[in-house]
């Protein structure tokens, strides 16, 4: 509800844009550092003071709502959501025992699941708070105090490194190594020049920011007529089925590259017939092709996480975390000139590289 909290202000259109750009640019400024932050200094207490820092931006927001202070609090929302991307993965990641490894895929298939399903109830809840008179202030507060719960749930993770033996909650590393420089120097590298690192992580950066389209879907659903009392249903059905390919991604991990080659293309098919015929119906298509993707992507990250051999793990996947960025900054500016096709085309290039991307499931480093 935020954009409708802004404009309820006062603030401009104009406004509004520059405050989006600003999450936007420190977002990108502090996504690589802070994931070498995470490998230098723990990534359990990254992930805690990511969500106590997007707590604190709602806080700010709700005392001081007026541009200046929604400006402070998307920079500290930008800031905890950079300092997660890349320690979650990671600390997940190292803290299973290497026997234990292919738990990974089933685990963070479910988190992501999970994470699209909560916006159903979420956006139900904050409606009825919304509704009840007090504005958009309670809305808030109870975010900080969504925030502050995940900050002290994240507090009973494991935090370990790759060479410890057996993760325990009570572990908590030191500053290892060099320094944060050489843990950031270490993990773009990695990123950059290890070739199978590279190729799936660029995968992985093209069709996480394809997920960049998800805003455009009530757009889309409007456009080709459907009737305004059922856009809510359908983009909701929509990200139920975004859910759906997302938890089938742990299963899929098992699968062969032509397997989920095959997957992907028929998602992407789906979406060029549904853009194509541009009707009411068209919406069921765009629902298969964000399960099928969002199953693909899942696998893509898994892939990731198991072909990094470093410890920089986080920093790795933060450079991920980095390059999506970019391609969904890119997706909204291709929008703006073409609609969904170039989307059509981004993943239709992933779809043909991906059988290459995936020929060696676990190449040696």
């Amino acid at each position: 509800m935020y954009a409708v909290w802004f404009v309820a202000t006062g603030l401009s259109e104009a406004q509004v844009s520059a405050l989006f750009a600003i999450w936007s640019v420190v977002g990108l400024v502090a996504e690589v550092p802070s994931g070498a932050l995470a490998d230098r200094f723990g990534r359990r207490r990254a992930v805690v003071t990511a969500y106590v820092g997007q707590g604190a931006g709602y806080a700010v927001w709700a005392v001081w709502p007026t541009f200046t202070g929604f400006a402070a609090g998307f920079a500290l929302w930008s800031l905890g959501g950079s300092l997660e991307s890349g320690a979650r993965e990671a600390l997940l990641f190292d803290a299973l025992a290497p026997e234990q490894r292919w738990r990974y895929a089933r685990i963070a298939s479910g988190a992501s699941a999970a994470g699209l399903l909560a916006q159903v109830p979420g956006a139900g809840l904050a409606t009825l708070l919304f509704a009840t008179g007090g504005g958009f202030a309670p809305v808030a507060w109870l975010s900080v105090g969504t925030c502050l719960l995940t900050a002290a749930l994240a507090t009973r993770l494991p935090d370990v490194r790759p060479t410890d033996d057996v993760p325990t909650p009570e572990q908590e590393p030191g500053p290892p190594g060099p320094g944060w420089v050489a843990d950031l120097r270490d993990g773009v590298v990695e990123a950059a020049s290890h070739p199978p690192v590279r190729a799936v992580l660029l995968a992985v950066a093209v069709l996480g920011g394809v997920d960049a389209v998800e805003e455009y879907f009530p757009l889309l659903a409007a456009g080709w007529s459907v009737p305004s009392a059922l856009l809510p249903p359908a983009v909701v059905a929509t990200a139920v089925a975004g859910a759906a390919g997302a938890a089938l991604g742990g299963r899929a991990a098992a699968w062969g590259r032509w397997r989920l080659t095959a997957t992907i293309a028929a998602a992407v098919a789906a979406l060029a017939v549904a853009a194509a015929l541009a009707v009411p119906a068209g919406m069921l298509l765009v629902a298969l092709f964000h399960g099928g993707y969002r199953l693909v992507l899942v696998v893509l990250a898994v892939r990731l996480q198991e072909r990094i051999t470093g410890s920089a793990r986080a920093t790795v996947t933060s450079v991920s975390g980095f390059a999506t960025e970019v391609v969904g900054l890119a997706v909204f500016g291709a929008w703006a000139v073409g609609g969904v096709w170039p989307v059509v085309a981004a993943s239709a290039l992933v779809t043909m590289l991906l059988p290459r991307i995936l020929r060696d499931r676990n190449p040696p480093p």
